[in-house]
């Protein structure tokens, strides 16, 4: 159960599912009655089993359409580490709700990703960890392209990643491939445009066999369609050719 705290009234919040995912990366899906968000959002989480002063900022992964809304959490310090204890993310077997840990909620707060929805071409550009909010960003901007009720300004969505390390990868590269396999299905593969640059983390042998596989259908790094890019994206050459395709 995880408390949902307002300045009018306290709610119950469970915690629906934890996902243990690479590169010391957790998943938390939540649900609440009545919640509702915008996408890129954030939220506060504070647990009282670790610290009753320690809030703590994480942005929202899922999107407005979606029955939960969702947190990943790298596990990068004390508690961050204590709290995937809790959940025990290490145990195989399936965890009830009632031995999740009581977690209160505070938020959400702040966007101003909307702004996207009012243009005809979108160029979103992330660095690093700041990739999660475009998990709710894209998915939402998806999610609308399929709703025949919603009119949709958005024709062209051009995405940019820039990651220090191949480790980033993981957890986000699963939310592209399954919006490239959805774009694919709906005869629409061209609708996102996404760039994804490896800036280092790589070293002579890992770079030969890159070498090697350049020719594979997926892209060795992340298994994407779509070829990693080494090296920092060229703004001034990247711009102007968007701004020819798009007068």
């Amino acid at each position: 159960k995880v408390v949902l705290d307002c300045s009018e009234r306290v709610q119950i919040v469970y915690i629906t599912k934890v996902v243990k995912h690479p590169s010391k990366v957790i998943e938390l899906q939540l649900k609440k009655k009545g919640f509702e968000m915008f996408p890129g959002q954030y939220v506060f989480l504070q647990c009282s089993k670790i610290s009753r002063l320690e809030w703590h900022p994480f942005t929202l992964t899922s999107a407005p359409e979606e029955d939960t809304f969702t947190v990943h959490i790298r596990l990068v310090g004390d508690w961050t580490e204590a709290l995937a204890k809790l959940c025990r993310v290490d145990e195989l077997e399936f965890q009830e709700a009632s031995k999740m840990p009581s977690l209160s909620v505070d938020g959400p707060f702040g966007t101003a990703s909307t702004d996207i929805f009012e243009y005809n071409v979108g160029v979103c550009i992330a660095a690093g960890i700041g990739v999660t909010p475009f998990a709710s960003i894209l998915k939402s901007i998806w999610y609308k392209y399929l709703n025949p009720d919603f009119e949709l300004k958005l024709q062209k969505v051009y995405f940019y990643w820039i990651c220090p390390d191949t480790n980033a990868f993981e957890w986000f590269s699963d939310l592209l491939q399954y919006l490239e396999t959805q774009m694919k299905e709906q005869g629409k593969p061209e609708f996102l445009d996404y760039n994804i640059y490896l800036t280092r983390g790589w070293d002579r042998n890992q770079a030969h066999n890159i070498y090697l596989h350049e020719g594979d259908e997926s892209d060795i790094v992340t298994g994407l369609k779509q070829k990693t890019h080494y090296g920092r994206p060229q703004w001034d050459q990247i711009f102007p050719t968007i701004a020819d395709a798009h007068p």
